[in-house]
């Protein structure tokens, strides 16, 4: 399974045979190095509403065929503008034929601004745990620190873990690190930094501080394998 960063919050996973792109936000990401109207993904993920997160899904999926996966509210909004979609819920899983997706939970906000302005409640955010060919990944979306990360921890054996750190709007370093030593992820990849003035941190310096686990900073476009 190959796993590469693409700044922001953007991840694909390529497992075998099926690529998963997750919260693509590339259009207007100054920091992304993927093309929108090049990106052939499967299947898109999404962790909320906001913007910088569901970022070009509809031009995407719309191009591809991709199934979307998101809460309840997110999946219907993007079902009735023609889209492939499956909603799930905190708590709740499903076994796809490229993997198994089940939400937990996130503490922040979920709204769409669409073309016109118009700000619409896309209901709760959510962090994603994925697993496939005997791995799981756990992409926390935008949270805040909460401590039933302690549970996410404890009921998964989680490879990889992908944690905000830009502080602001969601976790900063301190709190990330914290979360990392609950959720005892294997390797932790920090995310959700530098693409706006009010989120730089230093990711180098977070992913040699993590305790728990392995720190790893992935620069845009940089891979790893499970």
């Amino acid at each position: 399974m190959k796993i590469s960063y693409h700044g922001h919050s953007v991840v694909m996973i390529e497992t075998e045979k099926h690529r998963i792109l997750i919260d693509p936000f590339i259009s207007g990401n100054e920091l992304c190095d993927l093309d929108a109207d090049k990106v052939d993904p499967d299947v898109i993920l999404l962790s909320h509403g906001h913007n910088d997160h569901v970022g070009d899904t509809i031009e995407i999926a719309k191009r591809t065929g991709a199934l979307v996966v998101a809460t309840f509210e997110l999946a219907t909004y993007l079902r009735l503008q023609g889209l492939n979609t499956h909603a799930l819920h905190i708590g709740g899983k499903h076994e796809f034929d490229f993997g198994i997706v089940k939400l937990t939970q996130a503490f922040h906000g979920s709204s769409y601004m669409d073309k016109d302005d118009n700000i619409i409640y896309m209901g709760m955010p959510a962090g994603i745990l994925f697993t496939a060919e005997g791995r799981t990944i756990y992409h926390a979306g935008d949270t805040g620190l909460f401590s039933d990360m302690k549970l996410i921890g404890d009921l998964n054996e989680i490879d990889l873990a992908f944690l905000p750190i830009g502080d602001n709007v969601t976790m900063g370093p301190e709190d990330a690190l914290l979360a990392a030593d609950w959720i005892k992820a294997k390797q932790v990849v920090p995310i959700h930094f530098n693409t706006f003035p009010g989120i730089k941190q230093d990711g180098d310096a977070f992913a040699k501080d993590v305790r728990t686990g392995k720190g790893t900073l992935l620069k845009i476009g940089e891979s790893l394998e499970l």
